[in-house]
């Protein structure tokens, strides 16, 4: 029996998850001492609840972490929910620049401090009722390929590491942070036959 391509697997997705760094940005992390920065600070509520946060002694977490997203994937963002698809974030990495993007994208699932991608993806599955196979993950390097691994849809973004790309369905045109996440929501509406109803219905709304 021949494998589905990559048409027929996006055709089913419910859900896209997206990493952060390298898809949802260009990866480059900028970081600066905050204002009255002092050793020893207590970390955010955000950096608390995240699984398996650890600081080294003495390390200053008054620090703002700086990212540059894309309109264009902010307004996929959107065009997916219009088209009711559910989307979400899981990345390694604790920014509080990630967590106030995704939640003005309104996104469903925002998951930060994430080693283990694999099993984050098993419980979002869980809590949604869908399957692997209803779900496509966008990634660019090693850590995400286990989350790759589980989806009906793997998708690479254009600058992901040559093992990531080896084992993606699909790849986008774009480069992460310059609208590759836009690539994989539009492939996706597309072969599923939403894109132009969702692109009419997000213009109305204005």
């Amino acid at each position: 029996m021949s494998k589905p391509s990559s048409a027929a697997r996006a055709r089913k997705i419910k859900l896209i998850l997206f990493d952060v760094d390298g898809v949802l940005t260009d990866g480059t992390i900028w970081i600066f001492p905050a204002p009255g920065a002092s050793e020893g600070a207590q970390p955010s509520a955000l950096e608390r609840s995240a699984p398996g946060f650890s600081r080294p002694e003495g390390h200053t977490t008054s620090m703002i972490e700086a990212k540059g997203f894309h309109a264009h994937d902010g307004t996929a963002i959107s065009l997916a929910r219009q088209a009711g698809i559910k989307t979400g974030i899981i990345t390694k990495r604790v920014s509080e620049t990630v967590a106030l993007r995704a939640h003005a994208l309104r996104m469903d699932h925002i998951h930060q401090g994430v080693q283990d991608k694999a099993g984050m993806l098993a419980e979002i599955l869980k809590k949604d009722g869908i399957t692997a196979a209803e779900a496509a993950f966008v990634g660019d390097d090693v850590i995400d390929l286990p989350a790759m691994r589980m989806c009906g849809l793997a998708i690479a973004v254009k600058n992901a590491r040559a093992e990531v790309k080896a084992e993606a369905h699909y790849a986008t045109l774009h480069r992460g942070g310059d609208g590759a996440a836009r690539d994989a929501v539009e492939y996706i509406l597309k072969a599923q036959g939403k894109w132009q109803q969702a692109v009419e219905d997000y213009i109305a709304k204005g």
